[in-house]
Parts: structure tokens; sequence; C-alpha cells
């Protein structure tokens, strides 16, 4: 029982962290969207740029932080370059990387350009 709690968790913190970025402004593109490369939890643009999000979701914000891996951060990168190419300027495209992290309260702390490729 403890993964499909996880699992929803994980979904009420996208959801969460989606509302917030739309009250700010951005449109929302995908959610969990799945290529080769791997998923990205959101993707939104907001005046031409794309911005890609991962949200981590754990007790503390620090420990949200510390559970993002290099091997993801790869598989991200890799993700997000293959969504970029279907996009009508490709690689060319305004983009960044995004970190939301939720605590178990519900907090958002929001670390914008938090990758850089």
């Amino acid at each position: 029982m403890s993964s499909l709690t996880n699992y929803l968790a994980g979904l009420a913190a996208e959801q969460s962290v989606a509302i917030q970025y739309i009250r700010s402004g951005h449109t929302l593109l995908s959610h969990r969207w799945r290529g080769i490369g791997g998923e990205i939890d959101l993707i939104f643009v907001k005046a031409g740029t794309c911005v890609f999000v991962e949200v981590k979701k754990s007790k503390a914000f620090a420990r949200a932080a510390e559970s993002l891996g290099p091997r993801q951060i790869q598989r991200l990168f890799h993700a997000a370059a293959e969504y970029l190419s279907g996009q009508p300027k490709g690689d060319l495209t305004p983009s960044r990387f995004d970190v939301a992290l939720v605590d178990q309260s519900g907090q958002i702390e929001v670390i914008e350009n938090a990758l850089c490729a």
C-alpha cells in the first residue's frame, strides 16, 4: 500500500505545483510527458520560454532536493531534448529547468533554472 500512497502523494504534489505555475501566468503544455529519454513531470510555457519542471516531494525541502540525482538529471535533459525536437524552433527554443520541492505540509519551494545543461 505504501507505493500507492507515494504515487498518489506525488500526483497531488504535481497538481499543487501546476496550480501555482498557472496562477503565475504559465500555460500548462503537458503533465507527465513521456518520451524515449524519460518523463518530465510538468511542461509549461510563459513568454515564449518552455519551462520543464521536476517535482520532488518529501518530508522536508532539503530531503526532496537530495532525491534528485545525476542519473535522473541526465534523463531529464534527454527527455527535454526529445520534447524540444518536436517544437518549431527545435533546440533553439528558449527553455529552462525548474525544480519544485514540496514538503509534507504541502508547502512549495520553486528553484527556477535549477538545472543548467
